[in-house]
């Protein structure tokens, strides 16, 4: 498995999706990487060559934001959302969607798990009036 920028990428995998391990790159910029580096996409990550993986490796660590210094970049625009109290940031505090989309009947992984509130009195009523 060859390291690519800190990451390793898998090496039976093709060169366009073994880069998209990496974080902050996608098929498109994987494609535009490819292109400047002159590369196959095609080809194999473990029949790269010593000088393509350098080439690979220079490209994207000079134009591109990955890792830990995108993953920062994005958590600074979220704080400053937050501390400006604008509506996103107060959704983001909140742990809601920030993106106008409905929360009455989606969002069970922001909201969490279902709470039933009315079900308690129900059972309550079955058995007071059973006896």
């Amino acid at each position: 498995m060859p390291r690519i920028a800190g990451f390793e990428i898998p090496a039976n995998k093709r060169v366009e999706i073994g880069l998209t391990y990496i974080y902050g790159i996608g098929r498109t910029i994987s494609n535009e990487i490819l292109k400047k580096a002159e590369v196959d996409p095609n080809k194999r990550v473990s029949k790269l060559e010593e000088s393509e993986i350098s080439t690979l490796q220079s490209i994207i660590q000079n134009e591109y934001k990955i890792g830990g210094e995108l993953r920062r970049e994005v958590q600074d625009n979220v704080k400053r959302l937050i501390a400006t109290g604008t509506y996103r940031g107060l959704r983001h505090r909140r742990g809601l969607p920030a993106r106008g989309q409905r929360t009455k009947t989606n969002a069970r992984t922001k909201r969490g798990k279902r709470k039933t509130v009315g079900s308690a009195k129900k059972e309550v009523a079955k058995k007071t009036t059973a006896k």
